[in-house]
């Protein structure tokens, strides 16, 4: 608890830090911007393993291919949001546009040229959004997208919304999935945080052109078989879990 608490000072210390020190960034050149990003979440990577002892493997990195493709990721956790950055390659990301009016925070999603999705205009949407993804990908960025759209406890029922799929058919590259078990170390909705290895593995990309039904079944398979092995791994392996 006390390595949790000594974390979280820490850690919002150093985000504001970042954002206060770093708004010069807003009239930068983009690129700037996101070392300044990825600069915050190596920091806060650091901070996560030296004070509370979680650590990060990485499996599958050859899986990525070259620059341009869909990327779609399992989300347990806050954690998720800011770690994958460093090990992706000027990623956009695929958020909900309310939260471009959190000063800062939401200007900066803006000069990063995130992917904000009005959620009330699901045809008008998923058109704006496929037209904005094309986009980051003719700038030779990778677009990444978390299919549930919000955080799942480990082990919980998958809930995969269908943006992920209007992405697939609407780009026409190589999606790579992505499992993780994140939750396990920083839990939704709290403050603590455990010791322990986040394990976070890019899995065998799934080729563009597949039919609907074969593409979902294929990809919601892997990430969710590949998630509850890295769960069962880590309860074999850490003495301390949630």
């Amino acid at each position: 608890m006390l390595r949790s608490l000594l974390f979280s000072a820490a850690f919002y210390i150093a985000t504001a830090l970042f954002l206060l020190l770093g708004s010069w960034l807003f009239f930068a050149p983009r690129t700037w911007a996101m070392a300044g990003l990825k600069a915050h979440a190596i920091t806060s990577l650091w901070l996560l393993k030296w004070i509370v002892g979680t650590k990060l493997v990485v499996r599958g990195r050859t899986h990525l291919p070259d620059p341009g493709c869909l990327i779609v990721a399992k989300h347990q956790s806050a954690w998720d949001t800011f770690a994958l950055i460093p090990l992706l390659r000027d990623p956009a990301i695929v958020l909900k546009d309310e939260l471009k009016w959190i000063p800062f925070y939401g200007w900066f999603c803006i000069k990063f040229e995130h992917i904000l999705v009005k959620r009330d205009k699901a045809a008008a949407a998923l058109k704006r959004m496929i037209r904005d993804a094309k986009q980051r990908l003719g700038d030779h960025r990778d677009v990444l997208i978390f299919p549930e759209g919000t955080r799942q406890v480990p082990g919980a029922k998958p809930a995969y919304k269908p943006g992920y799929v209007a992405l697939y058919e609407g780009l026409g590259v190589a999606c790579i999935p992505v499992a993780l078990n994140s939750g396990l170390y920083w839990p939704r909705r709290s403050w603590q945080r455990f010791p322990g290895t986040i394990i976070v593995e890019f899995l065998e990309p799934i080729p563009p052109g597949l039919p609907r039904k074969e593409f979902k079944a294929r990809l919601e398979g892997a990430i969710e078989n590949a998630t509850a092995r890295l769960i069962a791994e880590a309860e074999e392996t850490d003495a301390r879990r949630v």
